[in-house]
């Protein structure tokens, strides 16, 4: 049995409800097993007797659209490779200094191509920089959240299956799971 870390894109936000109990049950049943969720936003450890990341994002993405009725975007990875964005979190700050206010990492269901990584890191706002490192985007914010531009319609393109987490969360999880 393979250790997934499964992270889900939108849920419990804007009227598309998953509470995490009904998400544990449900990929109970579907033969997953010692499902575990952290906070509301579809953060989830499972196990699986399948190996292959695509495979396993299908099939979820497959059982939470007949489940809820609306499609969630999937991002899988192995607990060594989350532990491995945590630590490159680390080295993104050391190089380029912490943001004043917040790190983020879009998670990505595979790593750019060398013109997308060119798109996603192009500066494009004050206060807002994207570093590109394997799976994962590190943004950081010298301005609030809120503040902030959303990706163009290009960097959403070169982004794929994505999803974003604090990196408070990403270090929790590693510690949590991995």
């Amino acid at each position: 049995m393979s250790t997934w870390i499964v992270f889900q894109r939108a849920v419990n936000v804007g009227g598309r409800k998953y509470p995490m109990a009904e998400l544990r049950q449900m990929l109970t049943e579907a033969g997953y097993g010692d499902v575990a969720t952290h906070i509301q936003t579809g953060n989830i450890r499972l196990t699986s007797p399948l190996r292959s990341q695509a495979r396993l994002e299908k099939d979820l993405e497959a059982l939470f659209e007949a489940d809820r009725g609306f499609d969630v975007g999937t991002v899988a990875m192995a607990p060594a490779e989350l532990g491995a964005v945590a630590a490159e979190a680390d080295e993104v700050v050391a190089e380029l200094g912490a943001p004043e206010f917040g790190h983020y990492v879009e998670l990505l269901r595979s790593p750019p191509s060398a013109e997308a990584t060119a798109v996603i890191e192009e500066p494009r706002h004050p206060g807002q920089r994207a570093v590109v490192r394997g799976r994962a985007v590190h943004l950081l914010f010298d301005l609030p959240f809120h503040q902030a531009k959303p990706p163009s319609a290009a960097v959403k393109r070169a982004l794929g299956v994505s999803t974003n987490r604090n990196v408070t969360v990403v270090r929790a999880l590693v510690q949590k799971w991995c």
